[in-house]
Parts: structure tokens; C-alpha cells; sequence
């Protein structure tokens, strides 16, 4: 399981902050009729030391992390970016016996962010208190649906605390889900018709520390587009990373994913990127994408047989097939998912990541013209054409076996898998709607493939127990099946490709 035991909550917070003057005048919620009353608890003193990397990495991927004392949720906060409103919150409880000098982060939270922090120490960065006036609004229902919050605000970054800053904020954030539809822009219309302003910052902290303007200046957007398109895919390796560890549903396949993006669109610009000398982050980037293959691939045989097995009539299920194939991956797929996580904890794994974001931070190269573009395409269509003729050759030998036969599919679905990549980050659509068709046609091969050897394997098992093994043959028949129209539908497929190809040439 992932590291996200009782230990930690996590809460999805929808907020909105506003700049305002020591003298604006608080907002009515009067005449709202999705408000039937409004409360005012006693005020709130908060006080909060916010941690981070000495090169601030938390603050540059829009992530905070705190230990807060006062108010109704003291404790350590991690909050991550979920949308443009949107926040996820993890808190984890305070130390009773410790204190901000002396509490370390907590373990949970840590791990979390291991892929951005990596092994680079946390520490203070900043100290913020404030004085919070809270205004809940509740529904005709008697729920909580949002708070109003006036907080007057003291702040210094760590070695600056003679040099504090002081202002006040407004927030408004969302508490019930189930609030009616455009509330919040309701709510925050009466904030503005008050004088208010929508702050220029994400967080106290980024105003504190001016992360905001510190990361425009040093944000360099490449016109190379595999260049872009790499960078992006590094961010979203990041993001799959949080979810591979919280364990949510198709994080290791995207995850995955991502991976084999990255390693594709390296290998199709290798004259934009130093690999020359760095060659061991391809290897390093198909072994990543091995292992999280274990869980992924367990993953999919789960998914597949519990489908499979509630199609079928249940006098056609015989013995203890579902406990064989369906707990049995999902018992693969918490091994797997084991490993991965032991992975990228790793030393090795951080070391890969450091050098993802070299290769992005150094300079580009010339601009990419739309001539060098069409060469890239071409090439990894190459790739796709030969792949088919070498298939088509090993369909129509007798002496290729069935194995020689599938692994020959395999190839092209690979060599399409590359085109796909590689005509999106250069804004070949039509290309890679079409590539991906392959993929996708000849991923649904390579499953059905795996999935009989599989079969195969639990069947011999299921005898040797002397177990009915009559819903395995049943099976197995059903994904030959799905591996026959695969093949089926493959020529057009290509040929669809091919139009398309010639059309971005000329």
C-alpha cells in the first residue's frame, strides 16, 4: 500500500484570495438565497513556519508546506496543486512534545513530494502569523457551505524576521461540496463590489517570498517543440509520481506512460538534447518503465478477468478460477506496486530526475524549422513501415512460430508508439490520431497475447490441483478471439496511416 496511512488526511480545498486595504469595509451576504444565515466564531491567532528545499523546489512546483499552531485544524498542512480554485490538503497531527525548531517534517507528508525534494534537506523558509476573523455561511439545510475569512497578516522570510511584512487578505473557501452551482463567483462578487481585489499571489507564502516573480524570471519557454513537449512530459512524470504513491486508481499506468513519452521523444531528438554523454538515461528510463510494468501489467490481467468472468453465465465459471486469476493479480499488483515505490525512493531514481531537469534547463538548440519537423516524423514512420513489412513477412512464413509472430506485431505497435509521440509535440495531428489507432488496436494484441500465456500457466496449475479447469480453455478462446480481429483491422490501420503521413509531406 501506499505511504498515506491514518497518519494523514486529505481534503480538497476550493478557495479564492483577495487583496485588500486596512480600510475596506467587510462584505454582507445579505439577499444571497443560497444563505440562510451567517456566524461569527471567536477569532483565530494562527501561527505557521512554512518548510522548503534551500533552492525552494516546493515553492517553484506551487506546493506549500507547513506547521501550523491555532485555530481549528493545527497541524502540518501540505497543500498541492488540484486546479485553478482547487487545492488538495494533507495534514498530518503535531508532535505533542515538539515544537517548530525542533519537529521534524513528518515522514508521510515528506514522501509525498520525494520526487521534487528528492534527497535535498527541508528547512524553515518562512514565518507567518495571523489574526483571522471568520464569517461561516451556512445552507437552508443547516451545512456549513463556505467561510469568509479577514486575516490581518505578519510575515518574514527566515534571517529576514527584522525585516516583516504586514497586510491584510480575504479568503473564500468552499466547505460543502454540494453547494449550488456558481456560488463561489457569486460569494466573490460581493467580496469585489466591497472594494476587493483578486490577489496577485497563490499563497501567503509565494508573497512572502516572491516565488511568483523569482520563477517568471527564470521560466525560459523553448520554441523547440520536442523540447517543450519534453519538459511538459517531465512535470506530468512528477504529478503521476504523487499519485503512483497515494495508490490512485491508473496512476502506475500513466505514470508508466509518461515514462516511455519521455524516452520516445529523446530518442526522436537526440540532436536537441546532449545525449551523446548521457546516453544511461534512455536505459535508465526503460527500466523505470519496467518495473512500474509489473504492477501495470497485473493491473490490466485483473481488470480483464473480472470483466471477463462477470460476462459469463456463472454455470460457465467452475471452481476457484476468480481467486487464481483476479485475486491473484491484485496480489501481483500490491507486489509490484511494492517495488516501485522501494524504486523511487531510491538514490539511483532521484539521480534520474536530477538529470531529466538538466537536460530541460540547458540551452536549446536553434530553432526547429518545419523541414527538420517532417524529417523526425519521417523517420519514426520509417520505423512503423518496416516494422509491418518485417510482421507481414513473419505472418506469411512457415517456419515463424506464433511467438516469432506476436513479438513481430509487437514492434510495430512500438515503432507507432514513437510516431504518435513524436508528431503530437510537433503538431502532426492527423499523424498521431493515427499512430495511436496502431497503438491502441495493437495493445489490445499484446493484452490478449500476454493474457493466454497467462491462462496457459494457471490452467497447468489449476490440473496439477486437480481443479476444473474448463472456464480457463473458455477464456483463453475469448482472447484469441480479441487477438484475430486485432490482426484483422491491422492493414487498414496502416493504410489510414499512410494518407496521413503523405499529407503532412506535401
Amino acid at each position: 500500500m501506499a505511504p498515506d496511512t491514518p497518519k494523514t488526511s486529505r481534503y480538497t480545498e476550493v478557495e479564492r484570495k483577495f487583496e485588500v486595504t486596512d480600510a475596506t469595509v467587510s462584505p454582507s451576504f445579505d439577499g444571497l438565497t443560497a444563505v440562510a444565515r451567517v456566524e461569527r466564531p471567536p477569532s483565530q491567532q494562527l501561527d505557521a513556519v512554512y518548510f522548503d528545499t534551500p533552492a525552494r523546489d516546493l515553492a517553484a512546483h506551487r506546493i506549500t508546506l507547513r506547521r501550523r499552531t491555532g485555530g481549528p485544524d493545527a497541524g502540518w498542512h501540505l497543500k498541492l496543486p488540484a486546479g485553478p480554485d482547487a487545492r488538495t490538503e494533507v495534514r498530518a497531527p503535531l508532535d505533542p512534545d515538539g515544537d517548530a525548531e525542533t519537529d521534524a517534517v513528518p515522514e508521510d507528508l515528506r514522501d509525498i513530494v520525494l520526487a521534487i525534494i528528492r534527497d535535498r534537506p527541508l528547512a524553515p523558509v518562512a514565518r507567518i502569523s495571523t489574526k483571522r476573523s471568520v464569517d461561516l455561511l451556512f445552507g437552508h439545510s443547516g451545512a456549513a457551505l463556505a467561510e469568509f475569512c479577514d486575516d490581518h497578516v505578519t510575515a518574514s522570510a527566515a534571517g529576514q524576521e527584522d525585516e516583516a511584512q504586514q497586510w491584510r487578505e480575504w479568503e473564500l473557501e468552499l466547505l460543502d461540496t454540494e453547494v449550488p452551482d456558481g456560488l463561489l463567483d457569486r460569494l466573490s462578487n460581493r467580496l469585489t463590489d466591497a472594494g476587493a481585489q483578486p490577489a496577485g499571489h497563490g499563497s501567503k507564502l509565494a508573497r512572502v517570498l516572491d516565488t511568483a516573480g523569482a520563477a517568471a524570471e527564470q521560466q525560459s519557454v523553448s520554441t523547440d517543440p520536442m523540447h517543450r513537449a519534453i519538459a511538459e512530459q517531465i512535470e506530468e512524470l512528477l504529478v503521476w509520481d504523487r499519485a503512483v504513491r497515494a495508490d490512485a486508481y491508473d496512476s502506475v499506468h500513466q505514470m508508466r506512460v509518461t515514462t516511455r513519452k519521455i524516452r520516445s521523444l529523446l530518442q526522436a531528438s537526440k540532436d536537441a538534447f546532449p545525449l551523446a554523454d548521457n546516453g544511461w538515461i534512455l536505459d535508465e528510463l526503460r527500466a523505470l518503465a519496467a518495473l512500474l510494468g509489473v504492477a501495470r501489467d497485473a493491473e490490466v490481467l485483473a481488470e480483464r478477468y473480472q470483466r471477463a468472468l462477470d460476462e459469463l453465465s456463472p454455470d460457465l465459471v467452475r471452481g476457484p478460477v476468480r481467486e487464481r486469476l483476479v485475486d491473484g493479480a491484485h496480489r501481483r499488483y500490491a507486489a509490484g506496486l511494492r517495488r516501485a515505490l522501494q524504486a523511487m525512493r531510491s538514490q539511483r531514481y532521484f539521480r534520474l530526475l536530477d538529470a531529466l531537469d538538466d537536460l530541460v534547463a540547458a540551452e536549446p538548440p536553434d530553432d526547429t524549422d518545419a523541414d527538420s519537423s517532417s524529417a523526425t516524423i519521417g523517420s519514426a514512420y520509417k520505423r512503423v513501415r518496416k516494422a509491418a513489412k518485417a510482421a507481414k513477412a513473419a505472418a506469411e512464413s512457415t517456419e515463424a512460430d506464433a511467438e516469432e509472430k506476436d513479438e513481430a506485431l509487437h514492434r510495430i505497435r512500438k515503432g507507432a508508439k514513437r510516431l504518435r509521440y513524436t508528431a503530437a509535440a510537433t503538431g502532426a495531428t492527423k499523424v498521431s490520431d493515427r499512430a495511436k489507432a496502431i497503438q491502441s488496436l495493437l495493445g489490445d494484441h499484446q493484452d490478449a497475447v500476454v493474457s493466454k500465456t497467462h491462462l496457459s500457466t494457471q490452467a497447468e496449475a489449476a490440473h496439477a490441483a486437480g481443479e476444473d479447469t474448463f472456464t480457463y480453455g473458455l477464456l483463453y478462446q475469448l482472447e484469441d478471439e480479441v487477438a484475430q480481429h486485432s490482426r484483422a483491422l491491422l492493414e487498414d490501420a496502416l493504410r489510414k496511416l499512410d494518407k496521413a503521413v503523405h499529407k503532412t509531406r506535401h
